[in-house]
């Protein structure tokens, strides 16, 4: 059995359609059904295995026999109307946790990615260290929010030549990576209400590359002519995009990376300089792909199911996020 844990979008439902095809089973759980249109039952005895039960406003499984699991942009608990008080609802939504994920810490199965590894993957001081310590190049960096040192480093770095971005870039709260303007300057007091992150600006062509396992897909997407050359998630649809071979020693950084990280699947964002310096810049342990391999054929669903499939019929072992990483290189 395939567990995958995640919401209904397009991602998921290219990999889980193919796994169908294939005759796996494959259970699909979205973390905002729990508590409130979702049921769980974990049952111990002093003797028998444990009985891990799930309800879904679809379905009712027992996942004792999962051996692949799938932790994807998954969705906050969902609770119920009648708790109406901060107190009631902290308590429901932390108990809810502990038993979901100290259930999925339970089941006997490789994960894609092992969700705390994915949780402090996310997080991206922790990315900047783990890649100096592999050897990758990373631009010039400052997280602040104490307005005096943000106009020092756009003082070094330069108007125009400094971009500012935020930590997270979700559907609700989208924002893009820009270029600080003159204009900016007189904003930066409201650095002091969260953390921004400032870089050097790096020139070049984007790389996406997608990491699956010890499989490598890399798109280069050149947005240097487009309307927006700060950031292609603005402009993909006027990049010149292809399908590209990154060379052996960066492919050999990012995989050792990766496994510090303790990732099996990635989506990392670089940056080739001119003179053909590649820039780490993040990695996105949920990032998309979609975008790639419908302008390449790149086939990274099919690797991805393939990863799956083949976690499936492995079963479990004393360190799934290693293991979960084997497979047939690019």
């Amino acid at each position: 059995m395939i567990l995958v844990v995640s919401h209904d979008e397009d991602h998921t439902r290219a990999v889980t359609g193919r796994l169908k095809a294939a005759g796996r089973e494959v259970v699909r759980l979205d973390l905002a059904d729990f508590p409130a249109h979702g049921g769980i039952s974990l049952e111990y005895t002093a003797t028998g295995e444990p009985v891990h039960t799930v309800r879904t406003p679809t379905d009712h499984v027992r996942l004792d026999q999962c051996r692949a699991a799938w932790w994807r942009r998954v969705r906050p608990f969902t609770l119920a109307r009648e708790l109406s008080t901060p107190r009631d609802q902290s308590f429901a939504t932390s108990e809810t946790g502990q038993a979901v994920h100290g259930l999925f810490h339970a089941l006997p199965c490789a994960w894609v990615n092992p969700p705390t590894k994915d949780w402090a993957a996310h997080h991206k001081p922790y990315q900047w260290a783990v890649a100096r310590r592999t050897g990758l190049t990373l631009p010039r960096t400052l997280v602040t929010n104490e307005p005096e040192r943000a106009r020092g480093f756009i003082r070094e770095s330069g108007v125009g030549r400094t971009v500012f971005k935020a930590f997270m870039a979700s559907a609700d709260a989208w924002r893009e990576t820009r270029l600080v303007r003159t204009e900016d300057l007189a904003a930066l007091e409201s650095v002091r209400y969260a953390p921004v992150i400032f870089q050097e600006y790096v020139p070049g062509v984007d790389l996406r590359v997608t990491v699956v396992g010890d499989r490598v897909f890399t798109t280069e997407i050149d947005a240097s002519r487009t309307s927006y050359p700060a950031d292609m998630r603005m402009v993909i649809h006027e990049a010149h995009v292809r399908p590209v071979t990154l060379p052996s020693p960066v492919t050999g950084q990012l995989l050792r990376f990766m496994r510090a990280l303790g990732l099996v699947y990635g989506a990392v964002d670089l940056r080739r300089r001119p003179d053909g310096e590649y820039v780490f810049l993040e990695v996105n342990p949920a990032g998309q792909w979609l975008f790639a391999e419908e302008r390449t054929g790149l086939p990274i669903t099919a690797e991805v199911a393939a990863l799956l499939a083949r976690l499936d019929g492995q079963g479990s072992a004393s360190d799934p996020g290693v293991r979960a990483a084997g497979g047939g290189k690019s």
